[in-house]
């Protein structure tokens, strides 16, 4: 039972961002009247287009949108902040003091980007060498940093832990190359990745096409490396191995890369940090009783087949705060979204549950200012293309470039965001 005074919604979404306002434009597509997105910002931002704004190839403002002029047709927007849910009494407290009540919920407030977790890295951000395509600030500025080197050391690094779409981070790196290539500094560059794994990606097609292009543009890769701590003063970063591993592996295949040392921890000197943060949960997540047990973060479990919760048949969660086995990404979402609306219609009708999410994600790489390797894969890092046996498009190619530059944002922006597509 809930206060009679609790505003009540038939079904209430927290976050209203990718994963948000897509499963609610969906539900009422499928019928659901009462639907209501909770979410505090005035506007809306498409992630996938920060690198492509923090590389040179897109302006700031195909990246953002009034957060009113995208909220779908017939639902409900609570503009507040989530504080806490009960989900035994069915209710979400909103830091404003308000407390509104759901027969379902769905959770997906996205993930939190801890920049404070690595010692400097807040400082660092805040000088005019410190810039990120993970925050929309940081990323309209980088371009104007990057296309005014001509000399010294740029620095790019990939955290290890849940990330969303954690490849993203090796994007502005390309873009970048391929322009000092054309302005003839790149060889006056020396342009350093760290990533906390023992390849590019983890899939091999993947990892042969973004080998060539580290070749191709002499990109210095430490691998099974991670950032630990940050000078911004002295403009220093120190790298360390990632669970205790302190070896550079497989650095053999990357040209210009270091191979064979035992180290703990190593010092590099930097004149631009190019820094993606540790990320978590949602601190105020964590404390709900919905999160999974075990080592999953404080992420809301579900069963990653349905993305309903085992113990709160009324609760579900999609994205990025999801306890579910794939990769995060934008891409995972297309598929979340189907699956969760449509099982969500028929668990309100007392039926089975109809649809399986098979665990599909996507990572559009823009290895150039004009082509893309476009990987596709599931919950296990295997192939999972969008057009069956064909592997094509995992190739470097202009298309997907194209497709990622323009087409997907436009379908972004006009279907997705309307539970369209």
């Amino acid at each position: 039972m809930t206060d009679s005074s609790t505003e009540h919604h038939e079904v209430v979404v927290i976050g209203g961002g990718n994963a948000g306002l897509s499963v609610a434009g969906r539900l009422r597509r499928y019928g659901v009247q009462d639907v209501a997105v909770i979410e505090p910002r005035t506007h809306h931002l498409y992630q996938p287009m920060f690198s492509h704004v923090a590389g040179g190839t897109a302006p700031a403002g195909a990246a953002t949108r009034p957060q009113e002029s995208v909220i779908p047709k017939g639902v409900t927007w609570v503009k507040a902040r989530v504080e806490s849910i009960d989900p035994e009494r069915k209710t979400v407290a909103l830091a404003s003091g308000r407390s509104i009540s759901y027969s379902q919920l769905v959770v997906c407030p996205g993930i939190q980007k801890d920049w404070n977790s690595v010692p400097g890295l807040t400082d660092a951000m805040q000088t005019s060498s410190g810039i990120s395509n993970y925050e929309f600030e940081y990323a309209q500025k980088a371009w104007d940093v990057l296309r005014s080197v001509r000399t010294g050391t740029v620095v790019f690094t990939q955290p290890s832990g849940p990330a969303t779409c954690a490849g993203a981070s090796q994007k502005p790196m390309y873009l970048a190359c391929d322009h000092w290539r054309e302005t003839g500094v790149l060889k006056d560059i020396r342009v350093v990745l760290v990533v906390p794994t023992p390849t590019m990606f983890g899939m091999p097609l993947i990892d042969a096409e973004l080998e060539r292009k580290v070749a191709e543009y002499g990109i210095e890769v430490h691998f099974d490396r991670e950032l630990v701590e940050v000078d911004a003063r002295q403009k220093t970063v120190v790298i360390a191995g990632v669970d205790g591993i302190d070896r550079v592996p497989g650095a053999e295949s990357t040209r210009g890369a270091t191979a064979d040392v035992d180290v703990e921890r190593e010092t590099l000197s930097y004149d631009v940090l190019h820094a993606v943060p540790p990320q978590s949960a949602p601190d105020w997540l964590v404390g709900t009783g919905l999160a999974a047990g075990g080592d999953a973060g404080g992420f809301v479990e579900v069963d990653s087949l349905t993305l309903r919760h085992p113990r709160f048949p009324d609760v579900w969660a999609l994205g990025d705060a999801a306890a579910t086995m794939n990769s995060k990404s934008g891409g995972a979402l297309r598929q979340q979204t189907l699956v969760l609306a449509k099982n969500l219609v028929a668990a309100q009708k007392g039926k089975p549950l109809p649809q399986v999410y098979n665990g599909y994600s996507v990572c559009p790489f823009t290895v150039s200012r004009s082509t893309v390797v476009f990987s596709e894969f599931d919950d296990r890092y295997r192939p999972k293309p969008t057009i069956p046996f064909w592997k094509g498009l995992a190739k470097e190619r202009r298309l997907t470039f194209v497709a990622d530059r323009y087409v997907l944002p436009w379908v972004y922006w006009n279907l997705i965001l309307k539970g369209r597509a």
